[in-house]
């Protein structure tokens, strides 16, 4: 990101502002961390609070920010250092929906604006689901301004009592994308190791978790095996479905291999002949976007934020139609033409999505709506 001058007026102290993520997924602790860059080249003060574990994986010290260990979780003790990092801050914006809920609890009694960012939906049924709806109402009604991911998440905010929802800017952190001038550098190694020379290479990425739809993606694997050549699918990811989605794929001898969780899915993309994004939700999928960036032909379930953010630059299935997933699959690997127009319109696509900058400047021109003008030190 290009440094900018501070946002504080002359005279006055820089913005104290405080992250709040819990584990935090791909998606959310990513934008934490690009969020944080951008704001501390802006000159606001930054102090991003979750656990040990995901300032390692993310860097945010990196940026220049301070980080404060916070557990995952909302015991007395957890908000009580949540209460204490944010005891000078003049803005508290939490990420997701557990860390909304406790950053909620830890500003109790105080006047300190909270903003909220929503990226994925919670994901439960039963007596845990209707928790989670009266975390969501709580967060919401607290909350001085919601920002939703994709517009089915501002809805749900406004619907859960929120009194200003809107839909949030969210770049792609680093812009992940193979070099267009040299698209095929890594293409004929990456397919040498993954087993696919003179063979289709599908590619989804993804924990294996089953709102992935990981087990609709083996149904129509089946009808896969009939062509010639034969596609591999790889799925890269880790999780707990892994015992049962093998199986599978040994018992039902699927043209499916599970290679675990990779750092170097740009990689893999590049040498994909399409990307799959299974999902039965999704709200701005960083697989959908890196795959459009690459130029890699997508099918992706219609669901969620995925149609308004690939728009016509992606085939879309219903979610859990197996049949409609292998004929769109088949149906593509068997039409160049079509591939390169869908490669044409990611592109286009693509570069009407939010930069990082334009994502740093939504966000401060809330926590400026939010803030007054502070007082000399």
């Amino acid at each position: 990101m290009t440094p900018l001058s501070s946002n504080a007026p002359h005279g006055q102290p820089p913005l104290r502002t405080v992250q709040v993520l819990g584990g935090g997924n791909a998606g959310s602790g990513a934008h934490v961390r690009s969020l944080a860059e951008g704001l501390v080249a802006r000159g606001v003060r930054v102090t991003v609070c979750a656990p040990f574990e995901a300032d390692r994986a993310y860097g945010f010290t990196g940026t220049g920010a301070a980080h404060v260990h916070v557990p995952r979780s909302s015991d007395p003790a957890s908000v009580a250092a949540l209460r204490a990092a944010c005891a000078d801050a003049d803005l508290v914006h939490a990420h997701g929906l557990h860390a909304s809920f406790r950053a909620a609890l830890a500003l109790g009694g105080r006047s300190t604006p909270l903003v909220v960012t929503w990226h994925n939906r919670a994901r439960a049924e039963g007596a845990r689901g209707h928790l989670l709806r009266l975390l969501e109402r709580r967060v919401a009604k607290t909350a001085a301004v919601v920002l939703g991911t994709s517009s089915d998440l501002v809805d749900q905010a406004r619907r859960s009592g929120a009194r200003d929802a809107r839909l949030a800017a969210v770049g792609l952190p680093g812009q992940r994308r193979p070099a267009p001038e040299d698209p095929d550098r890594l293409r004929p190694k990456t397919r040498a190791e993954l087993g696919t020379t003179g063979r289709p290479l599908l590619i989804a990425v993804g924990s294996l978790e089953r709102h992935r739809g990981y087990g609709v993606l083996l149904d129509a694997a089946r009808a896969w095996r009939d062509l010639d050549p034969v596609p591999l699918v790889v799925v890269a990811g880790e999780g707990p479905l892994r015992a049962e989605l093998q199986r599978r794929i040994e018992d039902e001898r699927l043209p499916v291999r599970l290679i675990g969780r990779r750092e170097d899915v740009p990689e893999l993309l590049a040498a994909a002949d399409l990307a799959l994004l299974t999902s039965d939700w999704e709200s701005r999928s960083v697989l959908a976007q890196e795959a459009l960036h690459a130029r890699v032909p997508l099918v992706a379930t219609r669901v969620g934020g995925i149609p308004d953010l690939v728009g016509d630059a992606a085939e879309l299935v219903p979610y859990g139609d197996a049949d409609a997933l292998a004929a769109t699959v088949v149906r593509l690997l068997a039409d160049p033409a079509r591939r390169e127009l869908l490669r044409e319109r990611g592109v286009g696509q693509a570069a009407g999505w939010p930069t990082e900058d334009e994502t740093v400047a939504q966000v401060l021109s809330v926590y400026d709506e939010l803030t007054q003008p502070r007082p000399l030190a």
